[in-house]
């Protein structure tokens, strides 16, 4: 089966670059990549809660603006 992808110049730049080093094809690598993804989200309540979970993981830190120290002078 051939499937047809879309995705951002640097992105294709960083998969050519990894697919080099580690002496694979583009395709070969984003084969693999959809096994890992199957074989760890395959699972629909567990695709959920990992879901879930990186949600949380990018939420902000910081509940307050850091100040703008550039006109800050001693």
């Amino acid at each position: 089966m051939v499937l047809g992808v879309r995705v951002e110049p640097e992105l294709e730049r960083q998969l050519d670059q990894l697919a080099r080093q580690l002496g694979k094809s583009r395709s070969a690598c984003i084969r693999e990549a959809i096994s890992q993804y199957l074989i760890r989200y395959g699972d629909g309540e567990e695709a959920r809660r990992q879901s879930q979970h990186l949600a949380q993981l990018e939420q902000p830190h910081w509940s307050e603006q850091v100040p703008d120290w550039n006109d800050w002078t001693a």
